[in-house]
């Protein structure tokens, strides 16, 4: 064993999260220095050690798409090849199959789940996928043809249809006969049921077949009540269902209710993932703008996707310029005005993003619906007032101790007051507002919400100002 080899097997035995991303940094800047010396041997045998999810997120971070085919060509058997392919994101994937011929392609992916066959086939131009397709055996083909034929981001998308069912008259002895010898149906989680027509009319669990006589049949014992979507659902709300009743598995049925696939845990998790950070982009500005594209866009491109949002603003800040302007005469009456605009400013833009980020989380989950607005609006208000209350009391003692006019620190103290309460509110009902026309929510949490909270809060501070102009001087 030489000394990389030892360093890996140490690093290997590292725990708490410090230690594992100084783990893969030590890793990456190895494979980076095998990579120059052009030491393929060593790098064999580091990449086969290495789990496929560690795998992929290597090749996501190496420089070029060179190093990625490379190392890709590396990884031993092609079982594990193709579970890093099923990991990879989209434009990794599409870098490290670009010289790979369609017939390698079908080869790889034929022992993968139909979903993640599909997820390749997605992620190749539409030619090499045809292409691929017709290489592939028919028996295999036709099930991936199947979920191509969806639209993305759907329950049919993202279903596999690798599940266990059996008509309701079979006994528990003859279901657990046929689940032992059952090859290909990935995890079994649940077992289901279906009428003579294939229509889905219950579910029960492994537990239930184990624990009742072997003559009892799974129409007596099966939950009808079952928990399914469409095949055109959308794979957020799939998400939540399986959040929502605790589930590892989720059955689809088409329009006739005829079971077709199921969506098991795993690919719940990553839809939550992708969920997130789609939100976490919109929710900045940059909703259009995937997180890969960080890797693998140019800058002009992502300048064309954040311009748009960055201009409204710019736009806002005019807008905030113009009030200062059309105030000019009370800030050259008290030059002591301005030391409190940002303060003003600052606040109600805070205190707005953090009122619509809770409120478009929890519209994102299900844990806020439109019938719960009134009751959110009156709580987050509330919210608003407490929070102003103090950040006033606070600024009123601040202009104490600076000798600044008190009269100017009770305007500054009303004005947060009002600022804030006004702040929470836009922030409250603007979210609901965009969700009841159809509208994704997210988009009202960046720069939209942050620039019109500046607006009404520099305009209450002034025109209080303005108001009690008398008493400032």
């Amino acid at each position: 064993m030489d000394r990389l080899d030892i360093k890996t097997d140490r690093l290997d035995k590292g725990t708490g999260s410090g230690r594992t991303a100084s783990r893969f940094d030590v890793i990456l800047d190895s494979v980076g220095r095998l990579l120059r010396r052009g030491a393929i041997g060593n790098l064999e045998r580091m990449v086969s050690k290495m789990h496929p999810a560690d795998v992929a997120k290597l090749l996501h971070h190496l420089n070029s798409a060179q190093e990625k085919r490379t190392v890709f060509e590396l990884i031993k058997p092609d079982s594990s090849k193709a579970q890093v392919l099923s990991e990879l994101e989209e434009g990794d994937l599409g870098e490290t199959l670009t010289d790979v011929p369609a017939a390698d392609i079908a080869v790889l992916i034929k022992d993968l789940p139909d979903d993640d066959q599909a997820y390749v086939l997605n992620c190749l131009p539409e030619d090499r996928s045809q292409e691929v397709l017709k290489l592939m055996k028919p028996e295999d083909s036709a099930e991936v043809k199947d979920l191509l034929r969806y639209e993305p981001k759907t329950a049919g998308a993202i279903m596999t249809t690798e599940y266990f069912s059996l008509p309701e008259h079979t006994t528990a002895e003859e279901a657990i006969h046929k689940l032992q010898g059952a090859k290909d149906t990935g995890n079994v989680f649940y077992v289901y049921v279906t009428d003579k027509d294939d229509k889905l009319v219950g579910v029960l669990s492994l537990r239930q077949l184990l624990q009742v006589s072997p003559q009892t049949r799974l129409g007596i014992m099966i939950k009808r009540d079952v928990i399914s979507v469409a095949t055109d659902t959308d794979q957020e709300e799939v998400a939540k269902l399986v959040g929502r009743y605790n589930l590892l598995a989720i059955p689809v049925v088409d329009r006739d209710s005829t079971l077709v696939g199921i969506i098991t845990v795993d690919d719940v998790v990553d839809i939550i993932h992708d969920a997130a950070t789609e939100d976490m982009l919109k929710m900045s500005g940059t909703q259009i703008e995937e997180e890969d594209e960080l890797m693998h866009s140019s800058a002009f491109h992502a300048v064309r996707l954040r311009a748009p949002w960055l201009l409204t603003n710019l736009i806002g800040s005019i807008v905030s310029g113009s009030i200062l302007w059309f105030f000019r005469f009370t800030i050259q009456e008290v030059v002591a005005v301005v030391t409190f605009i940002p303060v003003i400013a600052a606040m109600g833009g805070n205190v707005g993003l953090q009122s619509s980020t809770l409120i478009i989380r929890g519209l994102a989950t299900g844990r806020i619906e439109l019938s719960d607005v009134r009751r959110v609006f009156k709580r987050e208000v509330l919210i608003g007032f407490l929070i102003g209350l103090l950040c006033g009391v606070v600024t009123l003692a601040f202009a104490a101790v600076m000798h600044i006019n008190l009269t100017l620190g009770l305007v500054v103290g009303v004005a947060m007051v009002c600022a804030l309460v006004v702040s929470t509110s836009m922030a409250t009902i603007m979210p609901v507002v965009l969700k009841r026309y159809g509208v994704d929510p997210a988009v009202a949490a960046g720069p939209f919400v942050t620039t019109a909270n500046d607006i009404t809060g520099i305009a209450i501070y002034l025109g209080l100002a303005t108001a009690v102009l008398a008493h400032l001087k």
